[in-house]
Order: structure tokens, then C-alpha cells, then sequence
């Protein structure tokens, strides 16, 4: 059975500055055994977390569109950011990558779309994130639990960590997978666990910010 955290960020983020073996230390730490790299606008942490972590490695990205973000996994390469939700989804099947809509209803990071519009989408949205440690209100993690559960999309989870310390805040315990299918199938027999982060570990992002800046 894997624990799997399918959000975290590394310094390969313009917002975070954790180290990839860090975050190693840190997984073995709290028993996470699987995880997802979903840094903003690049694959190339992913690509190379998979090759020095010691359990399976997702390789994700957060791109980023005049709508929200969109997240794409099992990625091959990174894709730049796009003019719409829609473009970004087109260029993860273009990889044969499996569309995520990270924390859609976000009150400050979700999706900048009606309900309609999210709606538009559904036929081309695989997995909702229903749990995102860094939402702070637990109205976000009901509305993305009661539209996927709606509209039948398979659920995950993750703590959208910037830091170390966030790391297994929330994740999905979930049978082991080998490919897009079976990863999906897994999700639906998963059982999501985790707790919300305080508020102050957004400051890790905005320090990390404030160094590549000065």
C-alpha cells in the first residue's frame, strides 16, 4: 500500500527552496513512499527527484493560465504557460498525461472560471484535487469532493508543500499502480488522509520569492 503525497513543490519553484534531497529525508521521514512533483512551469526537478528517490516518483507540473492552474501528470517534458485551461489540458494529451485540477475552488488560488465553465471541462479532467493541505477553509476541499464525486472523477490529495515541514500534510493511501490507468484506478480505491497547514507556511513561499528576487 502507498502513502502517497501527489502535490509537492521543489527549488526547481520560483516559491520554493527545498532541496530535492530534502525532500527525501523528509518523505522517509513521515512515511510517505510515493510522491508527485508539481513544481510551477517546469518538469525538470520531477525528472530528476525520479532519478535519486528510493520509491516512485510522478512527473507533474502546475502550468499556469489566465484561468488558474491546471496540473498535467505522467508529463514527459514541461509545458510553458498557456492562454487558456483548455490549451493547457490539449498540451498534456499531446504527452499522453492525465489532466489534474488543482484546488479548483480554492478561495485565493482556485480557478478563476464559473461553475459552468469548470463544468465545460469535465470531459477532459481525470483526477479533482479534493484535499489540498494549504487551503486553509474547508469550504474548497467539500465543493471539490461533491463535484468529483458528481461528475465521477477520481480524487487526490497532497500538501501543496513548500517546505520540508509540510511534506505528508496530506496524501492518499492508495494500492501501488505501474501507468496512467492503473494510477487512476488506484485513486478511486484510495482513501484520502491528512490535516489542513497553518496559514504561516505560505511565508516559506514568500521568502523564497523574496531571495530570488534580492
Amino acid at each position: 500500500m502507498l502513502k502517497a503525497d501527489l502535490h509537492i513543490h521543489t527549488c526547481y519553484s520560483m516559491d520554493c527552496n527545498t532541496p530535492l534531497e530534502r525532500i527525501v529525508a523528509r518523505c522517509n521521514e513521515r512515511g510517505i513512499n510515493c510522491i508527485a512533483i508539481a513544481d510551477h512551469g517546469t518538469v525538470e526537478g520531477a525528472l530528476r527527484m525520479q532519478e535519486i528517490a528510493p520509491f516512485p516518483v510522478l512527473i507533474a507540473e502546475e502550468i499556469l493560465t489566465p484561468q488558474g492552474e491546471v496540473m498535467g501528470v505522467f508529463l514527459k517534458e514541461t509545458i510553458p504557460t498557456c492562454g487558456s485551461a483548455m490549451d493547457a489540458i490539449k498540451r498534456i494529451r499531446t504527452q499522453d498525461g492525465l489532466v489534474c485540477l488543482p484546488h479548483p475552488f480554492d478561495t485565493f488560488r482556485g480557478l478563476r472560471m464559473t461553475l459552468a465553465e469548470v463544468e465545460q471541462l469535465v470531459p477532459h479532467v481525470d483526477v479533482i484535487e479534493a484535499f489540498n493541505a494549504r487551503s486553509p477553509l474547508r469550504s474548497p476541499t467539500t465543493r471539490a469532493t461533491a463535484f468529483a464525486d458528481k461528475h465521477g472523477i477520481a480524487k487526490s490529495a497532497g500538501s501543496d508543500a513548500h517546505a520540508p515541514v509540510e511534506i505528508g500534510n496530506a496524501y492518499v493511501e492508495m494500492p501501488e499502480f505501474h501507468d496512467q490507468q492503473s494510477y487512476l484506478q488506484a485513486l478511486t480505491q484510495g482513501r484520502i488522509r491528512g490535516l489542513r497547514s497553518s496559514p504561516l507556511v505560505h511565508l516559506h513561499s514568500i521568502w523564497a520569492r523574496l531571495q530570488r528576487v534580492f
